[in-house]
């Protein structure tokens, strides 16, 4: 029979370990235990979360969680709640508290993406919308699927701009292989956002291609001059 966190010494239990030493006291398997609430019968929570990671952390945040939750000790609330603490990690590590600083460099923009977009495992597109001063005015997720220049128009994502009030354009998409190398879809794609975007007064500052933990500038390439 697996040993159950109430039957720990009340010290050694991850949730009082975390009120009396930190958060970053606690292993992987131990947070995500606390976030699971509970085990099942035959096995503990912390055999649960042992269980979700075992690929590890990286691969477990990538997990599609309306699959998961039908795996042994997880269930719909479970799986609902793990979804949502790696969403809020998402986001968190996204934000920044000068969002509406001028951006003098797609890099910064860059290395926020690649913490939210690095790790899904299906093709993302979206864009940061900028004003007339080169501040933020939206980040927006546009579409979900293949990107290249037959599945993804042009035209909606300039018309999203133009709805904005946007003078320019940061265009992102993610690889989920990974690997941030552009393909020729994403340079052909490139190439028409730019002269689609000349054509209505609207600049398209960088498209940026996110892969797990770096990400590359089609700008610094000289795709966009």
């Amino acid at each position: 029979m697996p040993l159950r966190i109430a039957d720990l010494p009340l010290d050694e239990r991850p949730r009082e370990r975390l009120f009396r030493h930190g958060p970053q006291t606690l292993s992987d398997a131990e947070l995500v235990a606390l976030l699971l609430g509970s085990g099942t019968a035959g096995a503990s929570a912390i055999d649960v979360a042992r269980s979700l990671l075992g690929d590890g952390l990286v691969r477990m945040s990538r997990r599609d969680w309306s699959l998961a939750r039908r795996e042994r000790g997880v269930g719909a609330a479970k799986a609902a709640r793990l979804a949502a603490a790696f969403e809020l990690g998402r986001r968190l590590a996204a934000h920044t508290d000068g969002d509406r600083d001028p951006v003098r460099d797609p890099i910064g923009i860059a290395r926020s993406l690649v913490h939210r977009y690095g790790h899904y495992d299906q093709e993302r597109l979206g864009a940061v919308f900028l004003d007339a001063k080169n501040r933020p005015i939206r980040e927006r997720e546009i579409y979900v699927g293949t990107v290249n220049a037959t599945t993804v128009s042009t035209r909606d994502i300039l018309r999203i701009a133009l709805d904005e009030g946007a003078v320019s354009v940061v265009i992102f998409h993610n690889h989920p292989s990974g690997d941030p190398s552009p393909s020729g879809d994403d340079l052909l794609f490139t190439r028409q956002m730019v002269e689609a975007g000349k054509l209505l007064g609207i600049e398209v500052v960088d498209h940026l291609i996110i892969g797990l933990n770096k990400f590359v500038s089609l700008k610094q390439r000289g795709v966009i001059l």
